[in-house]
């Protein structure tokens, strides 16, 4: 009977698989003997005992820190002192920002090339912009410019835009001492906003938004909350802080929290038509699909070709352009994937 035989090789098939799994765990068990890090005197724990042990694992030991860890502030609440962000230097940024709207100057946003940095350049411009002054976005060539401020940039930035009179940094600038001084020389001021290490010589701009408690994004965000208040772009801030792969305790816990909560009901058709791309479906979008899944396709245009349209692919405002803009991104990493696997 041909289906008795074809349902006998079927279950002979699982039983193989199902005898392979459990031997490859008896292999595992016999080089690994998994424990939960901790003494504890009881003999039986209960969930709460084991959360107990696991916070405490993570350094998370008074009754505060814990409560903060399961139930992080909301964005909208952190001050500019828990951060340790200089209120002086944003007031003097905002002030900078209104002097540019009287005198009808450009504006430009010059961001990195990594999702934090795309992700901070789309948030900020688009803050910017919504207060109807004269602002562009600008991301680097990675090969023909490199990381951060590029000398000849900004003095191309000014001879294609004579009104160009300010230059916000986003993701870096910390270091960036000689081309400030550039800048100052051609008329332009600079306000730094960076979460990266300083050197040991710091540059001297007209304003420093500075603090290594964040990431870029969540700092643009904080940023464009002094500049007008609004809890929009959280989902970015959530992109950034996840392929930053920064710690996710404290402020940046808020960030990945709350901002995963907004990526979950965007409405932002770029992201929408990159979920589709990717099989994302909204509503159960975690670390692991930002992560491993959409932050790679954002990261892929500026590694290989220009990271401009991972940028326009955040701020569209059409379905159209997004879709073709999404088969971009995904198409580009896929060649990521490629050459990474023939490299290896």
């Amino acid at each position: 009977n041909l289906s008795n035989i074809s349902e006998t090789n079927s279950l002979l098939s699982t039983f193989i698989v199902i005898s392979l799994y459990f031997k490859l765990m008896a292999m595992n068990n016999k080089e690994r003997r998994w424990e939960v890090l901790g003494k504890t005197a009881k003999k039986f724990l209960d969930v709460k005992e084991i959360e107990k042990i696991l916070l405490k694992n993570r350094g998370l030991t008074g009754n505060e820190a814990r409560k903060e860890f399961l139930s992080p502030t909301a964005p909208e609440a952190l001050s500019l002192k828990s951060l340790g962000i200089s209120m002086s230097q944003v007031g003097k940024a905002v002030e900078r920002i209104k002097k540019a709207g009287k005198k009808g100057e450009m504006i430009i946003v010059y961001g990195d090339y990594d999702a934090d940095g795309i992700s901070a350049t789309a948030l900020l411009w688009e803050r910017l912009y919504s207060l109807s002054l004269n602002v562009l976005p600008y991301i680097p060539e990675r090969f023909s410019e490199g990381y951060g401020l590029n000398s000849e940039s900004i003095k191309k930035l000014k001879e294609e835009n004579p009104s160009l009179g300010l230059i916000f940094t986003v993701d870096h600038g910390i270091v960036a001492v000689s081309q400030v001084e550039v800048a100052k020389k051609l008329g332009i001021d600079v306000v730094i906003t960076d979460h990266h290490q300083p050197g040991k010589k710091k540059p001297k701009p007209y304003a420093l938004i500075h603090t290594t408690q964040i990431g870029g994004a969540a700092l643009a965000w904080i940023l464009a909350r002094e500049i007008k208040d609004s809890k929009e772009g959280l989902e970015l801030v959530a992109i950034g802080t996840i392929a930053d792969q920064l710690p996710l305790v404290g402020a940046n816990r808020s960030f990945a929290k709350y901002g995963l909560e907004a990526l979950n009901t965007t409405e932002r058709v770029g992201l929408e038509a990159l979920f589709s791309e990717s099989g994302i479906v909204k509503g159960g979008i975690g670390p692991y699909e930002v992560g491993f899944m959409i932050a790679p396709r954002i990261n892929a245009m500026g590694r290989l070709v220009h990271a401009i349209d991972s940028l326009r692919l955040l701020c569209t405002k059409s379905s159209q352009r997004a879709g073709e803009l999404a088969r971009l991104l995904n198409k580009t990493n896929l060649e990521r994937q490629r050459i990474v696997e023939e490299v290896v």
